[in-house]
């Protein structure tokens, strides 16, 4: 019998694309809540797991696993599903797509969210400036190869890591930060990101998600902000 994982998450955090992963695999896990309220990322006990302090973490047999990327691919090589396996020859080019969801995207959300953890105060809206323009010009880049078809485990017939993490990342933009420029993503300038998240929205593995979460019916392509039954996406 498999292993049931234990995913440490927290509502509409980068654990919501380690959940669907878990969902679409199959795999048994459970759900345990850390609670941002109450700053419990950074408890004596959460740090025991991720000494970052940041989520998500997953308790594997392997032992704990986390940054989301690394979870990802973890989960995909153990269970056959959602990225090409070693050996096959697509997977080179996914591997290169998945560290700049990881490196570029994510990582340039995380600072365009939090940028008193990465620059002094009063170059705070410089720093936002910037990383607009930047993230922007990699949601076409992600538009492009969509449309080009270049990167097979992207917008494919079937869906995959790269699929889930851009729509996520896509869906944060959307909604955050709060305090900055309203619809400093425009959306309708990605058209086939937005019929990429419109497919993933039907799948039954995104919709439990979105409702466990309460993240609503068009998670991605037209975002609300959550409304979880229980826990605190900040």
């Amino acid at each position: 019998m498999s292993q049931t994982y234990t995913l440490h998450y927290a509502p509409d955090n980068a654990s919501l694309i380690v959940r669907i992963a878990l969902e679409l695999i199959g795999a048994p896990y459970r759900a345990q809540l850390v609670d941002r309220s109450v700053q419990a990322q950074q408890s004596a006990q959460y740090l025991a797991l991720n000494p970052l302090g940041m989520i998500p973490a997953l308790e594997t047999e392997d032992g704990v696993i986390f940054e989301t990327g690394a979870i990802l691919l973890w989960l995909a090589d153990k269970h056959g599903a959602l990225f090409p396996a070693c050996g096959e020859p697509s997977r080179s080019d996914a591997l290169k797509w998945l560290f700049f969801m990881s490196n570029s995207v994510h990582a340039g959300l995380r600072q365009m969210f939090y940028p008193a953890k990465f620059i002094a105060p009063e170059h705070a809206s410089a720093l936002r400036r910037g990383l607009a323009q930047r993230i922007r010009s990699d949601f076409a880049q992600i538009d492009t190869l969509i449309a080009n078809a270049e990167t097979p485990c992207l917008g494919g017939p079937g869906a995959s890591l790269l699929d889930l993490y851009a729509c996520t990342c896509f869906r944060w933009a959307q909604l955050y930060p709060r305090d900055f420029t309203k619809d400093w993503v425009a959306a309708q300038e990605y058209p086939n990101l937005i019929a990429l998240a419109q497919r993933l929205e039907t799948l039954p593995a995104v919709q439990i998600v979105q409702s466990a979460e309460g993240l609503g019916a068009t998670l991605f392509s037209n975002p609300s902000l959550p409304n979880p039954p229980i826990g605190s996406a900040t």
